[in-house]
C-alpha cells in the first residue's frame, strides 16, 4: 500500500512539473469535440463515471484523450437555426447530463445533430 501511495505522489509531482510549461489541459471526446481548461488553479475530480476539470464535466466513457496544450482548442461556436434544433439527436447541459428538449430552460446546452455538435444559448 505504501508503494502505491508513493507512486501516485511521484506521478502527481511529475504532472505538476510538466503542466507548468502549458496553459491548457485539452479533452477530446469520442465524437471529436474538444474542450480546453486553463491549468491555472486546475482541480480534477472523479466521481463515479464523471470527471470534473475546473468548471467542465465529462463522462469518462465519452473521453477519447486528454493532453496539455499551449492554446485553447475548444471547438468554435456557430449560429444554428430552429430547424437544426428540431433535428437534434442528443441535448446535454454543461454538466454532461442528457436532457429532453422539453426540459430546456435558460442556459447553455450542447446539441448533437447529424451535421455536427453545436453549443447553444437559450434565453
Amino acid at each position: 500500500m505504501k508503494k502505491i501511495v508513493l507512486f501516485l505522489l511521484a506521478i502527481t509531482g511529475a504532472l505538476d512539473v510538466q503542466a507548468e510549461e502549458f496553459s491548457f489541459l485539452t479533452f477530446e471526446t469520442t465524437d471529436g469535440a474538444k474542450a480546453s481548461v486553463s491549468v491555472a488553479s486546475l482541480t480534477l475530480n472523479i466521481s463515479g463515471t464523471t470527471l470534473t476539470a475546473g468548471q467542465q464535466s465529462f463522462t469518462l466513457s465519452n473521453l477519447s484523450k486528454m493532453y496539455f496544450s499551449n492554446t485553447d482548442e475548444t471547438s468554435g461556436i456557430e449560429e444554428i437555426s430552429t430547424a437544426t434544433l428540431d433535428e437534434a439527436t442528443d441535448i446535454y447541459d454543461l454538466q454532461g447530463h442528457k436532457i429532453p428538449k422539453s426540459q430546456m430552460r435558460k442556459g447553455i446546452y450542447i446539441v448533437k445533430t447529424k451535421q455536427g455538435t453545436h453549443k447553444i444559448t437559450v434565453k
